[in-house]
């Protein structure tokens, strides 16, 4: 008789046990899939021999919440019973992708819905900036089934998409406001940056409580007024550790170092978010080695952790210390794999980046990214665009990578093609089209995108108009120009330093040099290219007294003239003959401010001689050169042994030259005038048999008209 009662204590004994696994199981799922461990945690999944329905919620919520919405649907319709808990958590893994649409046909499937379906749909609305859907979905609710919860939903939605009004006037029809009400509106104020109107919500407040100054404080501290923000921070009743980790973020992002770790040492309560900020502002500053030291006393290590000071090592150029510490990582995570492959790339190395690529389970988005991007940036076009195409979801940073690895390459005409194909583009997306073509010299094409881009509804930025007056500069097109520069100034980037230096350029080259000037005159703070674009303008045109005073006025107000400032100056001189003072800038060049002269300082310097009819020293300089002579070089003393008959020199330099670009015609009718001065006859001959021979017959002349 004892033994057949026990058979059923046995029974339920097993099932206790199988139950336990099961809740212990998908504790574990639940846990791996906040550390990103995706792959671990579909492996236990898929080994358990008996699953519940919070087993499959929790691997849909690990699918979901990690970008893999397609595996999370797969898992929710493969599920045996689902209740209303996976439903929820299939919307709000589409919640989490923005997949709109997807979430509203799971809605509108549902059987039964609860206070938390309809929150989620709002929120997925509102979150998406569908404004008005949000408001049919909630005016479709019964007055008697809108709970807090939904309006709080509806209020932080509209304050979030700007519709402050709205905002407020569903705030004030509320009857039942909870402090939550309360913050949510005044978190629509803070988080768009109106902390005018935040701070007199913020006074009419009928209770406050942490969060409502924590709010006050990001605020601020996201508008850049710190200052406010640690008044309101020092004024919080009972600060608790997110109150000081907002304002030790803010201290830490702001490069306000020292305050940031006084603070940080203040802090009785740290949490591994405090020693995450400030081992990030020490990462900022380059200051590694406080970053490690701290990193070795933190009692709480997480991802963002490992990830930050592997990144630290790698801004600092130590990648074999950034190896170790990734090596060192119980856990591999995505993020900090990452920022391996960033610093590899960083310093060209793509087949290691590809080595540490390869072995992630499951890249995430930006993962394929940079290594798209590092291809793309080293010139390797063609296996940027395997990665394209292996890639399972593209965004849009992926097309833009695409287009700029070819737009680097020069194959514009496939840079196009990528350009046409993706879907969705962006102003990135027009940008890189544009800077594209004037970077390869197609002027024209750049204009006429340019115009295309504002037909499409974008608006320009500073990169468009420095990429657009760049073109109009170098195709000497001042309507275009002049045209350009009304729009900079309607748009408001009047004051931008890039978009006012490429004005500079633009009116130099086009030849309107005072307009140049008074441009650089209402600059409020000018750089050295500022003064290089100035200088250069008055080169090209020739006014060298106004050339040499610009830099005396450069170099008195302490900016220091860098590679290119003498070379405009060095031009202006080549070009009016002033052989001294020229001789006398190359030499203080190299001896005062210790610069190593360049392919273009040594081409001035030869013109300059050469013009001059110094050919000997001209041809000293060029033997003496510290670098290989360029073909500008070669070609400026051969032209100067055409001015003067210098036939020995010439002979040398078109040599010189016949190997540098032997397809270039003028090279050779350079040489053949020479010897067709001095009565070398055959020497002409040979050198026309020499040039067709070659390939470098002379092409039609063609004009803009």
């Amino acid at each position: 008789m004892k033994n057949k009662g026990m058979i059923p204590r046995l029974k339920s004994i097993g099932e206790s046990g199988r139950r336990s696994q099961v809740f212990n199981q998908n504790v574990k799922i639940t846990q791996l899939g906040k550390c990103g461990r995706i792959e671990e945690a579909a492996r236990i999944f898929n080994q358990m021999p008996h699953r519940n329905t919070v087993t499959y919620n929790s691997m849909i919520s690990v699918y979901a919440k990690n970008g893999r919405i397609s595996d999370a649907r797969n898992l929710f319709d493969k599920m045996p019973r689902k209740n209303l808990v996976s439903w929820n958590t299939m919307i709000a893994g589409y919640l989490h992708g923005d997949k709109v649409d997807k979430a509203r046909e799971l809605f509108d499937k549902m059987t039964q819905r609860d206070d938390f379906t309809w929150t989620l749909m709002i929120t997925c609305y509102m979150r998406n900036g569908d404004v008005e859907k949000a408001r049919v979905l909630f005016d479709l609710l019964p007055e008697k089934k809108k709970n807090r919860a939904c309006w709080n939903a509806m209020i932080a939605g509209y304050a979030k998409n700007g519709c402050f009004g709205d905002a407020r006037k569903l705030f004030d029809e509320m009857e039942d406001k909870s402090i939550v009400s309360w913050n949510s509106m005044l978190a629509g104020y803070t988080h768009n940056g109106e902390m005018s109107l935040g701070l007199r919500f913020f006074e009419e407040m009928d209770e406050r409580d942490v969060v409502s100054w924590n709010l006050m404080v990001d605020g601020f501290v996201e508008a850049g007024d710190l200052d406010s923000a640690w008044k309101f921070f020092r004024r919080t009743p009972d600060p608790n550790i997110v109150s000081k980790v907002t304002m030790l973020c803010g201290f830490s992002r702001n490069g306000r170092i020292t305050e940031a770790r006084r603070l940080f040492d203040e802090m009785e309560d740290k949490n591994v978010v405090s020693w995450n900020a400030m081992i990030a502002a020490y990462v900022q500053q380059c200051q590694i080695d406080e970053a490690i030291w701290l990193f070795t006393q933190m009692p709480e290590k997480n991802a963002v952790s490992w990830t930050t000071i592997i990144n630290g090592y790698v801004r600092v150029g130590k990648l074999h210390e950034a190896e170790q510490v990734l090596n060192k990582m119980p856990y591999k995570n995505v993020g900090a794999q990452t920022a391996m492959i960033s610093g590899y790339i960083q310093n060209r190395r793509m087949d290691e980046a590809r080595q540490i690529f390869e072995k992630i389970g499951t890249p995430d988005v930006v993962c394929w990214n940079t290594m798209i991007a590092g291809y793309a940036h080293c010139g390797r076009v063609d296996e940027a665009l395997n990665l394209l195409k292996r890639m399972p979801q593209k965004n849009i940073a992926s097309w833009n990578n695409m287009i700029f690895g070819y737009a680097q390459t020069g194959q514009m005409d496939k840079a196009v093609a990528v350009f046409e194909e993706m879907g969705e583009k962006n102003l990135v997306s027009w940008n890189t089209l544009i800077s594209g073509f004037t970077q390869n010299g197609l002027f024209t094409n750049a204009l006429t995108t340019f115009l295309l881009m504002v037909q499409d509804g974008k608006k320009p930025d500073q990169s468009t108009f420095v990429s657009g007056l760049c073109s109009c500069a170098n195709l000497a097109a001042l309507e275009i120009g002049n045209q350009l520069h009304q729009i900079v100034v309607k748009s408001g980037y009047a004051n931008d330093l890039f978009v006012s230096n490429a004005l500079i350029s633009m009116y130099a080259k086009c030849g309107r040099i005072l307009s140049a000037e008074y441009v650089f005159k209402y600059i409020d703070s000018v750089d050295v290219i500022s003064w290089n674009s100035l200088i250069s303008g008055y080169a090209s045109n020739g006014n060298v007294e106004k050339t040499v005073k610009i830099f005396q006025e450069m170099t008195v107000k302490g900016v220091k003239p860098d590679e290119v400032t003498f070379i405009g100056v060095l031009s202006a001189y080549s070009h009016s003959g002033f052989v001294d003072e020229g001789l006398n800038l190359f030499r203080s060049m190299t001896e005062e401010h210790l610069m190593e002269p360049v392919a273009e300082h040594y081409a001035c310097m030869v013109c300059l001689l050469g013009r001059a009819g110094r050919l000997e020293e001209a041809f000293q300089m060029v033997r003496e050169m510290k670098i290989k002579p360029t073909a500008g070089i070669w070609g400026a003393l051969l032209y100067a042994c055409r001015v003067y008959g210098n036939l020995e020199i010439g002979r040398v330099a078109a040599e010189k030259l016949s190997k540098l670009e032997p397809h270039k015609s003028s090279n050779y009718v350079l040489l053949s005038n020479l010897n067709a001065e001095a009565g070398r006859w055959d020497e002409v001959e040979s050198t026309r048999i020499l040039m067709t021979d070659r390939g470098a017959e002379k092409q039609p002349g063609w004009s803009w008209i």
